[in-house]
């Protein structure tokens, strides 16, 4: 069976969780501190309205966030309050899952992927060349729970990183980078399979990763995979 939304939100949260949460009545406030519109979003956990959408704004400023909210599938009157206080949407984005089984029937060629930490200072590197910088790279270390990054060679050069997280039985893989020169030439799949080999060993079922909808490449390589999407969400950004 599938994890159902609930679980792979957990499992997103878990595996690159914000730098603090605060409520605020039934909107939850993230500090991303830098580590991206995930963990910097404010998220609902009930029935919201237009006041609680404005104090929301007010204390997101207060800390120096630009007011951003996730949306979720179905939260349509939220989508709607939004909008109508001069939100855009920002993002959309697929939760793509698969099961690590699938994964793990071949392996990648010796000596082509790594599956480590601490991060080698080449991952900083690439990660840092694809925009994922310090801020971004410091979410990767406030994880808890077990965690690894992804390391592929590609003709004798250092060619992708990449990061994967278990939590609740879901291997979640972020900041994945291929370096330019380097695409095109599987190693992209290759780092997935690693990561679901590395999931397997931590007894994870499945194995998961979130995707812009926009991104033909990647959410090609993942149905090529046999990945499915099993929800999706976008952000709204108060356009000022």
């Amino acid at each position: 069976m599938m994890p159902d939304a609930d679980t792979l939100r957990a499992a997103a949260e878990a595996s690159w969780p914000p730098a603090a949460i605060h409520m605020l009545g039934p909107v939850t406030l993230r500090e991303g501190q830098g580590g991206g519109k995930r963990v910097s979003a404010a998220t609902a956990t009930g029935p919201v309205t237009a006041q609680d959408v404005a104090r929301a704004e007010q204390a997101m400023r207060a800390r120096g966030q630009a007011p951003l909210f996730q949306v979720l599938a179905g939260e349509g009157e939220l989508d709607a309050i939004l909008a109508a206080r001069g939100y855009g949407i920002v993002d959309p984005v697929n939760v793509l899952v698969a099961p690590v089984a699938g994964l793990v029937e071949t392996r990648p060629p010796r000596l082509t992927t790594f599956a480590v930490w601490e991060p080698l200072a080449i991952m900083h590197e690439i990660w840092a060349e694809g925009g994922i910088g310090p801020a971004r790279q410091a979410v990767m270390e406030r994880v808890r729970g077990p965690k690894a990054g992804l390391f592929a060679r590609h003709a004798d050069k250092p060619a992708g990183a990449g990061f994967v997280a278990v939590h609740d039985g879901v291997a979640m893989v972020h900041a994945l980078q291929v370096r330019a020169h380097h695409r095109g030439a599987g190693v992209g799949r290759l780092m997935m399979v690693q990561a679901a080999l590395w999931a397997a060993d931590q007894g994870a079922a499945h194995i998961a990763a979130l995707c812009t909808r926009d991104n033909a490449a990647a959410n090609g390589l993942f149905a090529a995979m046999g990945f499915c999407v099993a929800g999706t969400y976008h952000y709204r950004a108060k356009e000022e």
